[in-house]
């Protein structure tokens, strides 16, 4: 009760995140204020920050446009400010006296110029470092699309829980509930194909012959996945476009990648319904192998879904997830809702647990890491490995899910609630973006840091180099 009060007294003002919704969804202010019961004229004064957002008005707001109060209440662009007051905290900026205020009004009243500054300075840092930028134009536009959902789209989750109920009242075998879904309404039949007849393919669409056909090297889980992104085209593809249209994505390419997501995302939501996944979540304490077994998914397809769990008012933890090969590289990185750094920074440091789950194959191990901030991430790392194609070595990923240690009564770690006892790994952002001076696994010096050199000594760190 008290919270609530607290909120009901705090002025909030939302101005840039009210207009962002309006124009996500395509709304002129005069149909934005019909829908929220008041003037034009006031949803204009709201917008520009003239009139603070009432409480009645945030709950019309979170009720037909379906999104969390929280969103609009306190700092809306918390994640960006952080990443503003470190970036304006370097020593380069120092002479020109930015207090905290000025950044957060920033992030708050501009945040597209917000994102512009920290996008320039990433790829200015990139540069410096004598690297080109890791991750595609396509690829980054949607990332940040999908962040900007904080992965989790509630008409795809709607539609896929309502289809799997309909498909359990015919089968409890989902695989075949799939297969009979996709011969009777759309006349396609699943073929299971050997592999060399499919020596490069997981999934093709055999029009002409009717035929959904499958990779006999895919594992059973991933067979139900396949078939259940085949139906996700069949039956989800109008909300899929819509969504797509919505993002104004500039490039075909991402256009395409983002297509391939949702329809990824409601294949994921069909197999783990939201409602009986976030319950068995709940019941195991997020036991990332009980939810394995319990929904005849693989390892990466429940950590990924672990990053949707935003349904209003039926949230699950924050968590996000992350995906790595053998040299380091990022394949996936889903920050969810939980605002992680660790997903943000596109360097990692080798200090953390998700470089050794390649030393221990199929093996589930946790970690408590502590960033440089003085935030504690609880994660669940363990090697996941594709098909076997002739001679071909395995594709094999480490796959990385982390929530904020805070939460870690609420989770299972094999039989035992909590992590009473883990030991706590200081880890940072990668080197060249860590300013720990006593690491002796640091293999570059900070980047914008003067080095120093003393010839009568030598430190455990390679590099020596000018502190705050």
């Amino acid at each position: 009760m008290a919270q609530g009060g607290g909120m009901a007294e705090r002025k909030i003002f939302a101005g840039a995140a009210l207009r962002r919704l309006r124009r996500n969804h395509g709304l002129t202010q005069v149909s934005m204020a019909e829908t929220l019961d008041i003037s034009s004229s006031y949803l204009n004064l709201i917008e520009h920050n003239q009139r603070p957002v009432s409480a009645a008005i945030l709950l019309r707001i979170a009720e037909r446009f379906d999104i969390d109060p929280r969103d609009f209440a306190g700092d809306t662009r918390g994640e960006q400010t952080s990443a503003l007051k470190r970036l304006f905290g370097h020593s380069d900026f120092a002479d020109l006296d930015i207090v905290a205020s000025e950044i957060s009004e920033l992030a708050e009243q501009a945040p597209g110029i917000a994102a512009a500054i920290l996008r320039l300075a990433e790829r200015g840092a990139g540069q410096d470092r004598g690297v080109p930028d890791a991750e595609p134009l396509a690829v980054r536009l949607v990332r940040q699309e999908i962040e900007r959902w904080k992965n989790h789209f509630a008409d795809l989750d709607a539609q896929a829980e309502a289809l799997a109920d309909e498909l359990r009242l015919g089968s409890a075998d989902l695989y075949g509930a799939i297969s009979e879904r996709l011969r009777a309404r759309h006349q396609l039949a699943i073929r299971i194909l050997p592999v060399d007849v499919m020596p490069d393919r997981l999934r093709r669409l055999d029009l002409h012959a009717r035929q959904l056909q499958l990779s006999e090297m895919l594992e059973p889980a991933s067979r139900t996945f396949q078939a259940a992104t085949q139906l996700a085209q069949l039956e989800a593809r109008g909300e899929v476009d819509a969504l797509v249209a919505g993002a104004n994505l500039p490039d075909r390419a991402a256009e395409r990648l983002l297509r391939r997501h949702l329809f990824s995302y409601f294949a994921a939501a069909l197999i783990m319904p939201y409602a009986r996944f976030l319950r068995a979540c709940e019941a195991t304490g997020y036991d990332l192998i009980l939810l394995q077994r319990r929904f005849g998914a693989g390892f990466e397809q429940v950590a990924h879904r672990l990053t949707t769990l935003q349904r209003v008012g039926a949230r699950g933890l924050p968590f996000f997830m992350m995906r790595i090969d053998r040299a380091g590289q990022t394949s996936k990185r889903y920050a969810g809702a939980s605002g992680s750094p660790l997903v943000a920074s596109a360097q990692r440091c080798p200090l953390w647990n998700i470089h050794g789950a390649f030393a221990r194959p199929a093996e589930l191990l946790h970690d408590l890491v502590e960033l440089e901030d003085g935030s504690q991430w609880l994660t669940f790392s363990r090697t996941v490995e594709g098909p076997t194609y002739g001679t071909q070595h395995p594709a094999r990923f480490a796959v990385a899910v982390g929530v904020e240690a805070r939460f870690a009564s609420s989770l299972s770690v094999r039989g035992e609630r909590g992590v009473t006892g883990t030991r706590v790994v200081p880890v940072g952002l990668g080197c060249i973006a860590c300013m720990r001076p006593d690491c002796s696994q640091r293999s570059a010096p900070p980047a914008g840091r003067t080095l120093l050199f003393n010839e009568r000594e030598r430190t455990i760190n390679a590099y020596h180099f000018a502190g705050d």
